[in-house]
């Protein structure tokens, strides 16, 4: 099944479901979404995420930034998989700058 858009307007926008209680657990981020930008099915995300300077031994930053864009961007489209429902936010991420050493 294809994720099916949000259009339309203002009345057909949401907020992800539950978003106040979402969380983002360690082992999503240092396992999957910054594991390796070689891999072929996940090397994009992870390098996207490297490149603007998000790492493993920082995870929580990364947490708080995905976090924060789900609570302050809406929802443009979902999708049903196997594991649940699928939200896809548009919108800016962004992230505390890195304090100096």
């Amino acid at each position: 099944m294809g994720a099916v858009p949000l259009l339309g307007g203002k009345r057909n926008r949401m907020k992800l479901p539950n978003v106040r209680s979402a969380t983002v657990p360690e082992r999503k981020i240092t396992h999957h979404l910054l594991k390796n930008p070689a891999h072929p099915a996940g090397g994009s995300q992870a390098a996207f995420f490297l490149r603007y300077g998000f790492t493993a031994a920082k995870w929580e930053r990364l947490a708080e930034a995905l976090l924060r864009h789900a609570r302050e961007n809406e929802v443009v489209s979902m999708d049903q998989t196997v594991h649940g429902h699928r939200y896809a936010i548009d919108g800016r991420l962004t992230a505390h700058p890195l304090p100096k050493p």
